[in-house]
């Protein structure tokens, strides 16, 4: 495979750099690429198909086609997954209509139907249901709530057609049947998708599984693209290969470099079809507006037919969950909609029901628990053992926070001495290794458990089960802008935030993620924090 007059950089591999956050660490990444620069040469490919690459002994030639060992289609790897959950289903479906059957085999008492082939029929309908509700599509599954929420349709059809047929057709068996196939089967089948979803993550953080993808856009976009890519695409894509659109600086080379980790880099959108044969890749990521506008799009898009590359647009719509997005075309024009978010309403009473019935059970059980914490924090250091703080909640009405006391009691005497330490971003302030802090109090703060009596101020209705982090009044007096957007809902006892690195993220992340939530939470997504919360304070991270 040639490439005629383009232009490529490679840079000779090292271990990347992470967290590229700060203007500091930036500044040290691109000195140490300066320090490489002899490294990297420009080199063209002719009709001969020849190509030059830098190397600490001077410059190598070879046949100019990039090979990237060890990958496999990701075409391939999605037909066997998708295989393996449909053989899955299949047996799950057989057993827990066998369960069923075999159950209420003595209520059915006419010959002409007996169990089996009740059983066989639901069977052959539950997977069809299973199908026709496409809870095996490449777009939702191992991604999601979507794939879960599709089995759970897909499920609640079968059983609803089952109950009207048993209701037309007589006989005393179809409610045991339904009782017992349908409840265990789709326990079956959401545990099934998990724990495939968990083998799919495991194989990916091996490097394999992966959709190898190019990026393409202007530098800024490409770089953004590739920071998500690296943070929050859960290891599903591995960039290969970036190219850039229009005019770039040599620190937008650098900085686009780093980002890939070196992958190589083409300039100009008309070497895309040759990077993407080259490079073997599944998709190309077009990271924002292209200097041709939509026809450069369509062009591409009509290019890549023959590779079967995948083409995906990022939106311009960040921030903005995929339930509050719909597509209308008019006139071949499609036109995309964003529902408003809402504050009020029937899903904020299920949210509010969730919270007093989890919180008061949570309390019941944990007693225990809540003693001996209790205890220890008392023998560990004098004074009491829960620390009462005023936060913000919704509509910036104060309330008292209680947490466990992890730190000493003349604590926050001592914060102006330490104020020159602060380590928090914006107005937080974070300590990783807080003099304050006791000797009880830091395994607490390890696992989250200093924050178990927050459960009361659930029950009460201060705050919620999953929402924002609880501001403090100085926080909220320093909201600027759109920032005051995190009191419109109650603050939670967990959140994206939890989950995302807690005291490891940034003010400005910190922000994002809470205005992410409030804008685009669910009961569904609720549930997904909570689980990866228990994950969380198992498997702790950033917790000081």
């Amino acid at each position: 495979m040639t490439m005629s007059h383009a232009t490529e950089r490679l840079i000779t591999p090292h271990h990347p750099a992470t967290g590229m956050a700060s203007r500091s660490r930036r500044s040290s990444l691109r000195n140490a690429v300066r320090a490489i620069r002899p490294l990297r040469t420009l080199w063209g490919i002719g009709p001969a198909g020849r190509h030059r690459i830098a190397a600490p002994g001077g410059t190598v030639e070879g046949p100019a086609t990039l090979q990237l060992t060890g990958t496999v289609p990701a075409t391939y790897w999605r037909d066997r997954y998708r295989r393996s959950v449909l053989v899955t289903d299949v047996v799950l479906v057989v057993l827990a209509t066998a369960v069923g059957g075999h159950v209420s085999t003595l209520a059915f008492t006419d010959p002409d139907r007996p169990a089996v082939v009740v059983a066989g029929v639901v069977a052959l309908l539950w997977v069809g249901m299973l199908q026709l509700f496409r809870t095996r599509s490449a777009r939702s599954m191992a991604v999601g709530a979507t794939e879960y929420k599709r089995v759970l349709d897909a499920t609640a059809a079968t059983a609803g057609l089952y109950a009207i047929l048993a209701l037309l057709v007589g006989g005393t068996g179809g409610r045991y049947f339904l009782l017992i196939a349908f409840p265990a089967g789709l326990t079956g089948l959401l545990a099934g998708r998990w724990l495939w979803r968990v083998w799919l993550h495991r194989r990916r953080i091996q490097g394999c599984a992966l959709s190898d993808v190019v990026v393409v856009g202007q530098p800024a976009d490409v770089q953004y693209v590739l920071r998500q890519i690296e943070r929050k695409s859960g290891g599903a894509y591995r960039v290969v290969g970036v190219v850039l659109d229009g005019e770039a600086t040599s620190e937008d080379e650098e900085e686009t470099s780093l980002a890939s980790r070196h992958a190589p880099s083409f300039l100009g959108v008309h070497h895309v079809t040759s990077a993407v044969a080259r490079l073997h890749a599944d998709a190309v990521i077009v990271a924002g507006a292209l200097t041709g506008g939509n026809q450069a799009i369509r062009d591409l898009g009509w290019s890549l037919e023959e590779s079967r590359a995948e083409l995906i647009l990022v939106s311009s719509l960040t921030n903005v969950a995929g339930p509050r997005i719909s597509v209308r075309p008019v006139e071949g024009l499609p036109l995309m909609h964003v529902e408003q978010p809402t504050f009020d309403g029937g899903r904020h009473l299920v949210k509010r029901t969730m919270d007093i019935a989890v919180s008061a059970v949570a309390l019941l059980l944990m007693l225990p628990l809540l003693g001996t914490l209790a205890l220890m924090i008392h023998r560990d250091s004098p004074g009491g053992v829960l620390f009462a703080q005023t936060r913000t909640g919704r509509r910036g009405l104060p309330f008292r926070m209680y947490k466990f006391r992890t730190m000493r009691a003349d604590a926050e005497q001592q914060k102006a001495a330490l104020a020159l330490a602060n380590e928090g971003a914006g107005p937080l302030f974070k300590l990783k290794d807080d003099p304050r802090v006791t000797r009880i109090g830091t395994r607490l703060r390890h696992h989250s458990l200093d924050e178990l009596p927050q459960f009361w101020n659930v029950l009460k209705g201060d705050m919620s089960l999953v929402g924002p982090r609880p501001p403090l009044p100085d926080e909220v007096a320093a909201y600027a802008g759109h920032e005051g957007r995190r009191l419109f809902i109650k603050p939670g006892l967990t959140g994206l935030w939890q989950i995302s690195g807690r005291s490891n993220l940034g003010w400005d992340e910190s922000v994002r993620l809470d205005l992410y939530y409030v804008e685009n939470w669910s009961v569904t997504g609720d549930l997904q924090i909570m689980w990866r919360t228990f994950k969380v304070m198992i498997q702790p991270e950033g917790a000081y």
